[in-house]
């Protein structure tokens, strides 16, 4: 089912309108969710350029997300505290954060220009280990296993804490401020992420997933293609760890684990390869679910509070969005963006109808 021009422009405006209203309805549990979801469809949007776009399997993407989290603690902070911190402004210190990520895929970004499959695969779960051991132990830089505070974002005199402000008689908190900056953000990047794919860098991208050696024939520009790709997948996680950070307000090591990248793998395979759309239907399927099932354990049967028995609300959603993997992969290759389409959905990253 294809919608005329007006009626797409409707939906969208009546969306945007939606989401803009939303803070004034919903308390602090819904307003975080949708952060979270947030944070994770800019990351997952990332890794969709990486993998579903370019072929380039990456496991180490929570470790770009763990940069960007404690650079922006790091360059924010003021060090008062026994830690390291530059105390830059805390707008400087975000911008500077996604660049050391990028820094950071730029440095790896020969490995990442060379190897492929499943070879990447594993010299990126190597990043992984090399993060939480320095998490763990650069206590100066990250605090160590207790991690660090997170200073709040001030940008145009508006700082984003709990300092509440009041909007139309609706006190505003940080979730509150937080979500119209997750907005712009997320807005921003999927717009970016679609005139990417839309435009000749897309094409290239798709060639070079499709048959490397035929776009190298043609001319593309193979490694240096699949390394700049790298560097710009881990922009966009560092700016996902920054946004975490924010919604968090602290950073623990223990969560830029193996686990978070499998989650943002498991994002883009629910949502849809190499779809743009797909990777923020991902994030918020996989981000929320979790969320949901612990506040409605005692409602829902086998799934319990962590430490009274049965199955933690955590266990449970892996167990779910496993299963939707397993589903998608069987039997809706287009993955749940095809659903939401409501029509046959092609996974060319240049294409999303």
């Amino acid at each position: 089912m294809r919608f005329a021009p007006r009626t797409r422009t409707y939906v969208w405006a009546g969306g945007g309108l939606l989401l803009f209203a939303l803070p004034f309805y919903l308390d602090r549990f819904w307003l975080q969710a949708g952060l979270f979801a947030m944070a994770a469809a800019i990351g997952a949007i990332g890794l969709n350029l990486l993998t579903g776009s370019t072929g380039q399997l990456s496991m180490g993407h929570a470790f770009f997300l763990a940069v960007g989290a404690y650079g922006y603690c790091v360059f924010a902070a003021e060090g008062g505290d026994g830690l390291t911190g530059l105390g830059l402004p805390t707008w400087l210190a975000a911008v500077l954060a996604v660049l050391v990520a990028g820094l950071a895929g730029g440095l790896f970004s020969p490995i990442a220009g060379r190897l492929r499959g499943a070879y990447l695969g594993i010299a990126t779960l190597a990043l992984i280990f090399i993060g939480q051991h320095v998490l763990f132990n650069a206590r100066d830089l990250t605090g160590g296993f207790n991690g660090r505070d997170v200073p709040p974002l001030s940008l145009f005199g508006l700082t984003f804490d709990d300092r509440e402000l009041l909007v139309a008689n609706v006190p505003f908190g940080s979730a509150e401020k937080l979500w119209y900056a997750g907005l712009v953000l997320l807005l921003g990047c999927a717009l970016f992420a679609r005139g990417v794919l839309r435009g000749r860098p897309g094409r290239a991208m798709n060639a070079i997933r499709d048959h490397r050696i035929a776009a190298g024939v043609i001319g593309v520009p193979v490694a240096r293609y699949r390394a700049a790709v790298f560097v710009l997948s881990s922009m966009y996680a560092g700016l996902a760890g920054v946004l975490l950070a924010l919604v968090f307000q602290r950073t623990v090591p223990d969560y830029f684990g193996i686990t978070l990248s499998l989650e943002y793998l498991a994002m883009i395979v629910i949502g849809g390869l190499g779809s743009v759309s797909g990777a923020v239907i991902g994030a918020v399927f996989v981000s929320v679910l979790p969320q949901l099932l612990t506040r409605y354990s005692d409602a829902l049967p086998l799934v319990s509070a962590p430490g009274t028995g049965g199955i933690a609300p955590g266990e449970a959603s892996r167990y779910l969005y496993g299963a939707a993997v397993v589903a998608v992969v069987l039997f809706l290759p287009g993955g749940l963006v095809r659903v939401a389409a409501g029509r046959r959905f092609r996974t060319d990253p240049g294409e999303e109808r």
